[in-house]
């Protein structure tokens, strides 16, 4: 399990970073939040998968690359089968046979694979979907069965400007930031009503003529964990603030 950082807004203070140096504080109010999601930065376990692979894009294989004036190693029209395994890749409602490697466009509706030298958000690659102005989104999608009692989707992304759908089947799921990595924000969404069946996951980076709209994602996981609504999360906030100050007290 990753660790990352937890941020609860409250009203009395904009809001409270819980670290794993703040593990101790939370286990003593632990009981008091019984029923709630406070241990949720822990709660992230390695459930199955189902039959969906290669979430965490560590299955790529760029082949041949060249060195790019930024140092970065880059490859062209890496088949997708290697790039990406398990996964096909949509421009629009086309369909696409290969992908870049590091080589991301400007402006363009792009699916890049992204590592080795590009900051890959964990692990050695990452994927960088780009809704430009060539084509209406940007998708990586698999289909696969979805574990029984799943309750939850979670990823790791660094956000773009635009609109990011995450589609179950032809279904687009709300999607929540549930808190703050290093160089990632942790997103979760409610899929329990897919939980046990066979359905395709989209991510789909939306055209956006107006501003950049580029999604980096990556460790996709199922869980068995109830994603926490904003208004639990925020009651969440303004107890540990006040039990914060009680403690500090003692």
């Amino acid at each position: 399990m990753r660790g990352f950082i937890f941020f609860l807004h409250t009203s009395g203070e904009s809001s409270i970073n819980l670290s794993y140096k703040s593990a101790i504080f939370v286990l003593k109010i632990k009981k008091l939040t019984a029923g709630f999601p406070v241990l949720f930065l822990a709660a992230l376990s390695a459930q199955a998968q189902g039959t969906f692979q290669n979430l965490d894009f560590e299955l790529a294989n760029p082949g041949q690359t060249v060195e790019s004036p930024n140092g970065y190693p880059v490859a062209y029209n890496v088949p997708v089968a290697n790039a990406l395994p398990y996964w096909n890749v949509y421009y629009g409602d086309v369909q696409q046979n290969t992908v870049n490697f590091n080589s991301p466009g400007l402006g363009s509706t792009l699916v890049t694979l992204v590592g080795e030298g590009w900051p890959a958000i964990d692990g050695n690659y990452s994927v960088l979907l780009q809704g430009g102005g060539t084509a209406s989104a940007a998708s990586i999608t698999q289909t696969g069965t979805i574990p029984s009692g799943t309750e939850s989707l979670f990823f790791e992304a660094q956000p773009g400007e635009g609109i990011l759908d995450v589609l179950i089947g032809a279904q687009i799921v709300p999607i929540t930031a549930m808190g703050n990595g290093a160089n990632y924000t942790l997103y979760g969404a409610n899929i329990s009503a897919w939980a046990g069946d066979s359905e395709s996951l989209t991510f789909s980076a939306l055209e956006d003529l107006s501003q950049p709209n580029n999604w980096e994602i990556d460790d996709i996981s199922f869980s068995d964990v109830p994603e926490p609504s904003m208004v639990a999360l925020t009651a969440i906030g303004g107890l540990l603030f006040g039990a914060r100050k009680w403690f500090a007290r003692r």
